[in-house]
């Protein structure tokens, strides 16, 4: 059975953006501008450091400012590479903000769901990266809210952010929100633990854990389109 929710909290990167291309691109793009040599197994080294410091980041062990250089401090130690964490990060960002390439379905299901919905991205995403895809990208015309964990000194899944998103949207029922997300730990636990509805975007099909309540699952965007009225 279908139900209306007012609001639509998408997550950005891995949801509605397809972050792995745009990751994959940015890396590389970064490496060319400052002139420096690149292998294809950089990529699997970088993401494996980058996946563990946001995963910090939502234990609250580390800030966003750290985590935008100690990435790549980490990663030049790895490939034995001198230079500037600093420089390397800005590069990169600035790389990063410019890649808005959407997920499969992305633009079509916000397009439909515009009509009835509104829709806003929910994302621990740096600013930059995060306001300069979006202004790039072809789903802008149907966000309505841009809550970036790093503007509102807060990150998912710390309830505090999940407040500053209740008021950008004009403090809605929890009962009138779904938050749609890839993330078992960020989207999903922290939707769960706020006492809002969650659908758990699956592509891949991995196997839920036990004991997270998860009301929806999908491995399409599509299938929004069967569960929101």
């Amino acid at each position: 059975m279908k139900k209306h929710y007012s609001w639509l909290w998408f997550d950005a990167d891995g949801t509605l953006f397809d972050y792995n291309r745009a990751e994959a691109a940015a890396l590389r793009n970064t490496f060319s501008s400052l002139t420096l040599p690149f292998e294809d197994s950089y990529l699997d080294v970088y993401r494996q450091i980058n996946h563990g410091l946001w995963q910090a980041l939502e234990r609250q062990e580390i800030t966003q400012a750290v985590l935008r250089y100690r990435r790549f401090e980490l990663l030049m130690e790895a490939i034995q590479l001198t230079g500037s964490p600093e420089e390397m990060s800005s590069a990169y960002v600035e790389q990063l903000s410019i890649c808005s390439e959407l997920m499969d379905e992305a633009y079509e299901v916000l397009k439909a769901l515009n009509e009835k919905s509104q829709s806003a991205i929910v994302t621990n995403g740096l600013q930059a990266v995060q306001r300069g895809r979006l202004a790039n990208s072809t789903i802008k015309g149907f966000i309505s809210q841009l809550i970036i964990s790093e503007e509102v000194g807060a990150a998912k899944p710390q309830s505090a952010f999940f407040d500053a998103a209740l008021e950008r949207c004009g403090y809605p029922a929890k009962g009138d929100v779904l938050i749609i997300g890839d993330s078992l730990t960020s989207d999903m636990q922290g939707g769960l633990e706020y006492g809002i509805d969650t659908c758990w975007y699956n592509p891949s099909g991995v196997a839920k854990p036990d004991g997270l309540d998860i009301v929806y699952e999908i491995k399409s965007l599509h299938e929004l389109l069967e569960i929101v009225d």
